[in-house]
């Protein structure tokens, strides 16, 4: 076997390394049946670690869908922690709602908020949250990124899903609108020297940058 094709056979290996459990297959189906996108396994597996690793009390989340990502962070977080997750579909919010209840997290531990994401992150406190966590509509990345920013504590992390939208922003023949708009935020946040940044070829590729 060629060593591309290990590396090919080792990336779909790794894919279904952590199964996920009942609670989150269930919202994965409602999530299809609601026309979401939720995170894939692997990429709910890294902001789980992403959240213990910075022993996350406080964290955003812009794009609530039916609550696989959110169950992934909550479950990362201090056993305390709340998570505040915002969604302009309040339909999928009370989808979300189902799943962390059969999650068994306590009502106390979600803050969720039906708005878009920079309208509502405006009216957040600044530097009062250990990680943002953004799956969005991806031409709005670099305005959520900028709102984002000044809510982090020192040290907190950013993250943001789809930053390489499956493959499509390395290819420089792809010009549509998303991708562009992807390639400008990541330029961005390359260039802010408050951020050490690293993309990740996980799922549909995830941006991680912690800021100093």
């Amino acid at each position: 076997m060629s060593e591309a094709a290990s590396l090919m056979q080792a990336i779909a290996w790794s894919q279904h390394w952590r199964a996920e459990d009942d609670i989150l297959t269930r919202a994965r189906a409602r999530a299809v049946e609601a026309g979401c996108e939720p995170v894939d396994p692997v990429t709910g597996a890294l902001l789980q670690v992403l959240a213990a690793a910075v022993g996350a009390m406080a964290v955003v989340e812009v794009g609530t869908g039916t609550g696989v990502s959110g169950t992934w962070i909550l479950r990362g977080m201090a056993a305390n922690g709340v998570l505040t997750t915002i969604d302009y579909e309040a339909e999928h919010q009370r989808v979300a709602r189902t799943t962390f209840a059969e999650a068994a997290v306590a009502p106390q531990r979600t803050r969720v908020i039906t708005g878009k994401g920079k309208d509502v992150l405006p009216r957040l406190t600044p530097q009062a949250y250990d990680m943002v966590v953004i799956d969005a509509d991806e031409r709005e990345h670099a305005d959520l990124v900028t709102l984002a920013l000044p809510l982090l504590r020192s040290r907190g992390l950013l993250v943001v899903d789809d930053a390489l939208r499956d493959g499509k922003v390395p290819d420089p023949a792809r010009r549509d609108a998303a991708t562009v708009a992807v390639r400008g935020m990541l330029a961005s946040v390359v260039d802010d020297a408050g951020l050490t940044p690293v993309v990740l070829p996980v799922g549909s590729g995830l941006l991680v940058a912690t800021v100093h």
